[in-house]
């Protein structure tokens, strides 16, 4: 019998190459302006047009500035590569959302939240966080740019089909636990290269108990375990969360696509390439202490001390949970300028990052408003709160968030990928710490020199009210 990722898989294949890839046929292709413009030049220098432009949308994110949207982009880069896309878009007859539209936002957020990524799909772009839309109940993997130009060209790719894995998580998450809590302490666990060659499905208790928002968390971090991608069945969460908006199905074709989105389940009798089970209890409130995502720690543990490798140096640290694998070095304690045995809690912070595709939508929000309401921003820390869409950003205004956090000494920005990485203005200077609700911790990636602790937006917030790394709990 099969699982779910077989069923989507094979219902996807045009052929199969003997002795080599699979030719799969992709239902959606996003493009942002990064990896897009070699693509769209490839295609010029063959003289082809995109097969199927119904079937691709495009929208600048990575360098779209988070203030002033109404103003040409100072940057001239980014400027150059916001501007590409448009006119790319334009010439191949392509749906593009531009900056300060009310369609626009980062990919991976607007694709759900407008009914664009559905159950049952295939869905890539040119960027590794495209596994956020397998919270959907979607295929959904990054390529790279030779790979868009070969979707824009014939609406199909060549892939190597990765295993599949299932991770159960059971149990009841505590108090102040979040999907991104989860996501951490899976890294931690897996390491950042444990599911390497695996297409991922999560399932048990605690992801069934997720919202939407909390899935498409835990999804967007399946490839920083090194997963070719996560995904989560489709349920009735799904379908409440798809009903309604633009590009879902409407009237009889919504009960037929409901009728096929039920049958998306691994079969009881399917047996995985490999499966994993962890317990909710063991789960606690997380953050990074390192430079990879893997480097995590519970926010009451201590940064575990280095060991000595086969060859004799002490350039591995161990990870308290996963006592047969090294998921770091000397050197990340060096570039963060934390020692073994250190605890974190109490660690002065610079600035407070909330957004990006990990955890820029409206329940991020909400949760960071819960621990900052009654409070005060701590003096010296710049917090940057960035909604992944405008749709995002109405909403917190709908709700009277904006009016809480504005209280409390909070700026509500214009959305964009941000402080996610150094694409644009907002970068994080040398030296300086942040908490940051996104998605990587690699040196340098909010900014040259920038360091970063990955945490969820209830640490972040806790955080920006203490101006220290603070147990959410404690508030």
């Amino acid at each position: 019998m099969n699982t779910l990722f077989d069923k989507i898989w094979d219902q996807h294949v045009v052929q199969q190459v003997a002795d080599g890839p699979t030719q799969l046929y992709i239902d959606r292709l996003y493009c942002h302006e990064v990896t897009s413009p070699q693509a769209f030049d490839g295609l010029r220098a063959r003289g082809l047009k995109c097969f199927r432009p119904e079937k691709i949308y495009c929208m600048p994110d990575h360098n779209t500035p988070t203030h002033d949207q109404d103003k040409p982009i100072a940057d001239p880069v980014s400027k150059a590569q916001v501007d590409a896309l448009e006119r790319n878009a334009r010439e191949f007859g392509l749906t593009h959302y531009g900056m300060g539209t009310r369609d626009n936002g980062i990919i991976h957020v607007v694709g759900p939240e407008k009914g664009l990524s559905l159950p049952g799909m295939t869905i890539v772009c040119g960027d590794s966080h495209t596994s956020t839309h397998g919270a959907m109940g979607a295929v959904a993997f990054g390529i790279g740019t030779s790979e868009v130009e070969m979707v824009m060209a014939s609406q199909c790719i060549l892939q190597q089909k990765p295993k599949s894995m299932r991770i159960n998580i059971n149990g009841r998450l505590g108090r102040g636990v979040t999907a991104k809590d989860v996501a951490l302490y899976l890294m931690a666990q897996l390491t950042t290269s444990g599911a390497t060659g695996y297409f991922v499905e999560y399932a048990g208790d605690v992801v069934k108990a997720l919202s939407m928002e909390g899935r498409l968390t835990l999804c967007n971090l399946s490839i920083e375990m090194g997963a070719r991608g996560g995904f989560i069945a489709p349920d009735d969460t799904t379908f409440n969360y798809i009903k309604g908006r633009e590009f879902a199905p409407k009237g009889e074709a919504w009960d037929k696509a409901v009728a096929y989105w039920r049958t998306l389940k691994t079969d009881d009798d399917a047996v995985f390439d490999k499966e994993l089970t962890f317990d909710a209890k063991d789960i606690e409130p997380r953050i990074t202490y390192g430079t990879n995502p893997g480097m995590g720690i519970g926010i009451t543990e201590s940064i575990p001390a280095p060991l000595s490798s086969p060859e004799g140096d002490t350039n591995v640290l161990q990870s308290n949970e996963a006592p047969s694998g090294a998921v770091g070095g000397a050197r990340a304690l060096a570039y963060m300028g934390f020692r073994p045995g250190q605890k974190l809690l109490g660690t002065k912070v610079d600035y407070v990052f909330l957004g990006a595709c990990t955890n820029g939508r409206i329940e991020d929000f909400r949760a960071f408003a819960s621990i900052v309401k009654g409070r005060k921003k701590a003096d010296g820390v710049v917090a940057w709160l960035v909604p992944g869409s405008w749709a995002v950003r109405q909403q917190i205004e709908d709700e009277g968030l904006d009016k809480v956090l504005a209280e409390a000494g909070f700026e509500i920005r214009q959305p964009g990928c941000s402080a996610c990485l150094a694409m644009n203005d907002d970068k994080v200077p040398a030296g300086k710490l942040a908490v940051s609700t996104s998605n990587r911790n690699f040196e340098g990636r909010q900014g040259p020199g920038a360091r970063t602790i990955l945490a969820s937006p209830l640490t972040a917030a806790a955080a920006a009210v203490t101006g220290v790394i603070t147990d959410p709990r404690t508030l």
